[in-house]
């Protein structure tokens, strides 16, 4: 495994509401990749990968370039012009309030949620997602996709993914949610350095530097208030053909 990558992990072994599983070594989720170490590259070689989707803004990528292996090809794919979810810590100190509302961060991420569903630059960023997995049909070559901290627009490729490979909806939430268990010592981290800024401004940073269901459920209450249902969108506002999900689910499920 990645030792200077957050929220790192292989989706394979997943499985799917008949019986399939995912592949192992296809597809990858994770935080930002601009503090690897050589041997995290090394490692990344060998685990077969050939793509690398960054969901982060111009910003992010030009302050934390990704350190991936010269033999993978990098897909830029912004969500957001700038980031909505707020992933870099850099901001929080300005927002004034969050010193005084402690609901604030809470309303501001339910705003990114609903906007990774109706802004046509997500939508342009999930598809291209979506073409990059099409065209890994190599058994032996991997798709790692990613944000800052690989919860939240990243949390969101994998739910249209395993969404469309046939994945109990259960399941899909235990796999978003567990990014609290794999983000938990940043987390603690910056709950101290927040602290000295007063419990409020802390609870701010909580909710901002974690998942909560209640996220996901407004980005799929907009999904179906908007577009009817999760698969409309995905086959309208994805363009996503039943043809290509039935591709998807064959190079990724065993």
């Amino acid at each position: 495994m990645l030792t200077n990558c957050d929220n790192f992990r292989d989706m394979g072994g997943i499985k799917t509401h008949d019986g399939h599983v995912l592949k192992e070594k296809k597809i990858i989720r994770s935080g930002k990749l601009s503090n690897l170490n050589d041997d995290d590259v090394v490692f990344l070689e060998k685990y077969g990968l050939k793509h690398d989707v960054d969901f982060r803004s111009m910003s992010e990528r030009k302050n934390e370039p990704d350190r991936i292996p010269a033999s993978v090809r990098y897909h830029f794919a912004p969500v957001f012009p700038v980031d909505e979810t707020r992933s870099g810590n850099d901001k929080w100190e300005s927002r004034r309030n969050y010193y005084v509302d402690e609901q604030a961060a809470f309303k501001d991420m339910l705003d990114a949620y609903n906007d990774i569903v109706l802004q046509d630059c997500a939508k342009k960023a999930y598809r291209e997602f979506f073409d990059v997995l099409l065209a890994n049909d190599k058994d032996d070559e991997s798709v790692l996709f990613h944000c800052s901290a690989g919860k939240d627009r990243t949390g969101m490729g994998a739910f249209y993914l395993l969404t469309v490979l046939g994945v109990d909806e259960t399941v899909i939430r235990a796999d978003y949610l567990a990014s609290n268990k794999y983000l938990r010592g940043q987390q603690k981290k910056e709950e101290v350095r927040a602290l000295q800024k007063g419990e409020i401004f802390a609870k701010n940073i909580f909710n901002l530097g974690s998942v909560s269901e209640h996220y996901l459920d407004c980005a799929l209450g907009t999904m179906t208030r908007e577009y009817g249902s999760i698969g409309e969108y995905l086959e309208k506002e994805l363009k996503l053909s039943a043809n290509e999900q039935e591709d998807l689910r064959k190079i990724y499920l065993k």
